[in-house]
This record gives structure tokens, sequence and C-alpha cells, in this order.
């Protein structure tokens, strides 16, 4: 397991709170204000993610490669049994492009305008490769999104989204719901 970085190496990091069981972190992830970070137990960062500021992660998270959370000031939160596929990109930050205001961190604050909020990422929801979550979108339990969905609106529970902006399709099935609890009654048992 040389490829992640074993729990002594991440309490070093200063994480704001570190569950006690099955974190996997790829140390070819870049890991920024980790005192702002909190993740639960049986979370997996994959090669090359990019995590910063504030990022609240729950239990059985998956975080494929190349994927990114910005933080910023604000909080992402990830719900237990949720995950990303490859690429996607969460944004709790984003400045204005309407031309109204100059844009990049390298610019004083006065000149540019910033949104900055919340994103809350629900239980079960599952985000397809290469797909954009904006700032202030809540993402309802049991979602999916197809592949590079670009999701600027907040969800309903249990639906299947697709498109750029994203569109809900259909409902999504609830059979995983029994499935989690089936699991976690045999995972209590072998614990």
């Amino acid at each position: 397991m040389d490829n992640f970085y074993s729990m002594d190496e991440l309490r070093q990091m200063g994480f704001k709170h570190l569950g006690g069981e099955d974190i996997l972190i790829s140390r070819k992830a870049s890991i920024y204000r980790p005192e702002r970070m909190s993740f639960g137990n049986h979370v997996r960062i994959d090669d090359f993610c990019l995590l910063s500021g504030g990022v609240a992660f729950g239990n059985y998270i998956h975080i494929a490669a190349y994927s990114a959370f910005f933080g910023g000031n604000c909080s992402i939160t990830m719900d237990d049994f949720s995950g990303l596929a490859y690429r996607c990109t969460i944004v709790a930050s984003s400045d204005d492009y309407s031309g109204m205001y100059l844009t990049n961190p390298t610019v004083n604050s006065i000149y540019r305008k910033c949104t900055t909020e919340s994103i809350h990422i629900g239980k079960h929801v599952v985000l397809g490769a290469g797909s954009i979550v904006l700032p202030g979108i809540d993402l309802g339990e049991g979602c999916s999104f197809g592949a590079m969905s670009l999701v600027n609106k907040s969800t309903e529970p249990w639906g299947m989204y697709v498109g750029a902006p994203c569109k809900r399709i259909r409902e999504r099935r609830q059979d995983m719901l029994n499935l989690e609890r089936r699991f976690l009654e045999e995972n209590e048992k072998d614990g």
C-alpha cells in the first residue's frame, strides 16, 4: 500500500478530523489546507486529485483520479456512499465572468466579484466522469449524473440527470437502500 499515505502520515498532516478505519489517500493527490478537512471511515482518494479548503467526507466515499474540490472559504460536504468518477470538479467559489470585474486570485479582491457558496452532495449520489458542480448546489439524496453533466441548480432526490446544464430524465431506483442495510449489518457482525 505504498501508493497511499499511512494513517500515521495522515495524522501528521493536521486534518481537522480523521476517521479510524480504511482511509486511503494517494501520495499523488494534492492537499491544501488540511486543517479544514474531515474524513469519515472507508474513504479512498485516487491519484492526481486536488483537495482544497473546507471539505468533509462521510463514510464509504470514493473519489476517482483527476477529480478536484475547490472549497475555498466554504464547505463541500459528501454524505455516505457517494462518489465521483474520473475528472469531476466541485467548485464552491468562482469569479464573475460577465466582464464587469477582473478575475483570478492574483488581482486584489476589490476589483473582483466572487460567488462563494457551500455545496452538499447527498447520500448515494454518484457523478459521472467529467461532471462539474457549481457553487451553492445541493445534490439530493440518491441522484446520479451522467458523464460530463454540468450541475448549475440544486436537484431533487432520487433522480437521474444528464446534460449541460443537466436535466432530470427519470427516477433512480432505490434498491441500494436495502443493500446498504444488509451491508452495514454484515459489517457490524464482522467488526
